[in-house]
Parts: C-alpha cells; structure tokens; sequence
C-alpha cells in the first residue's frame, strides 16, 4: 500500500498530517532502524545530518514548495520510545538558513506487524505515522494544501528510499552468511581430504 496523506487544520494555525507507508521487514527490525536517527535521516530527501550529541540531532533540511526552494537549519530528537507500543515520537524545528521563517513539527511514528497472506506479506510492516506542522515566514503564503502536499511527496519519497534502504542491507547479510558458508564448507572439505590421505598412507615399516 503506498503512503497517504490526510491534512486537517486547526484554529491555531498548527496544520495535522496523516501518512501511511510499509517497509519490507519484520516489525522488530523495523524498529530498531526507526531508533537509529543517523541511519533514517540518510533516508530523508534533502537532508543534511551535520552532528549528534547527547540525544539531540543538528542538521539541515533542503525542501521545495511551489516555486520556492527553502533551507531549514534546525535541531531533532527523540522524546518517547515505546518499545511495547512500538511508538516513536520526534519533536523538530528550525529556522530558514535565509530569511525569518521558522517551521516545527512533532511526528510521531507508530509500527503495526502485517500478517503473512500466503503470497508474501509475512515479515512487512506498516507505518502510520502522525504529524502536527507550524510553518510561518515564506512557505506559509501557499496554503495548507499546497503544504500537505508537499509532505505527502517527503513521506513517499522518504518510504522509497527506507525500503531499498533495508533491502539492500538485508541482501547484504544474507551475502555475508553465504560467504561464510562457502568458507566454512571449503575448510570441512580439505579436513575430510587430510584425514581421507592420512588414512591411505602406508603404515611405516616395523
């Protein structure tokens, strides 16, 4: 199923995101990944993870709205973990690296285990994911729509790039495990070549 979004607006001018996405993996490993901020950000179109320290994130986020293109510097971490819950929740904000505009976000992530099918789904997770967005300065001018969907083609894009993200990692161990398979059959296999010419060998003369 691909990602979603539903916008809705509240009196205060914060604007609410709905988007839904699944990723080829098992929901445990699904999320372990979601907690690795370094790892996920290397998924984000346009963004820039410039440092990490003590829980908290500093980077920069390149993102296009109608006609404009915008550069946010700004600050991200982790508020709650629910590992039983498997809820993640971040909390977000910047500055426009040119001009006064600011924009925030809380997002809060959420893993849900699709059951296997028959043909293929077992071992896939889907990802509702629940945003509240404050946009001023420039972007705020284009409307909640045009704001909505923008978000809409970041979650999608986003969910592309983790998905190939996580496959290309798990072909990647399964290439590990094969190699290490090879070896160790090519080790078991010149044992049983020794042993089979130790046992051919004359006995020594008495």
């Amino acid at each position: 199923r691909g990602p979603y979004t539903r916008p809705r607006t509240k009196g205060t001018g914060i604007m609410e995101l709905d988007h839904e996405f699944a990723v080829p993996v098992p929901v445990d490993e699904a999320w372990s990944v979601l907690l690795d901020v370094e790892r996920v950000a290397q998924c984000v179109p346009g963004a820039t993870l410039d440092s990490a320290e003590g829980g908290e994130y500093t980077g920069r986020l390149r993102v296009r709205v109608g006609a404009m293109t915008v550069t946010y510097r700004g600050t991200a971490r982790i508020v709650a973990a629910d590992e039983s819950a498997r809820t993640v929740t971040i909390e977000a904000s910047g500055k426009e690296a040119r001009g006064s505009g600011t924009a925030s976000a809380t997002v809060q992530a959420r893993l849900h285990p699709v059951p296997g099918d028959g043909e293929g789904a077992a071992g896939t997770t889907r990802v509702t994911v629940h945003t509240k967005l404050n946009v001023t300065g420039r972007p705020a001018q284009f409307g909640r729509n045009i704001l909505a969907e923008v978000g809409a083609k970041l979650i999608g894009r986003f969910a592309k790039a983790l998905a190939e993200e996580l496959e290309s990692s798990r072909q990647g161990d399964g290439a590990d495990a094969g190699a290490e398979d090879v070896v160790g059959q090519q080790a078991a296999a010149e044992a049983a070549r020794e042993q089979t010419q130790e046992a051919a060998a004359p006995a020594p003369e008495a």
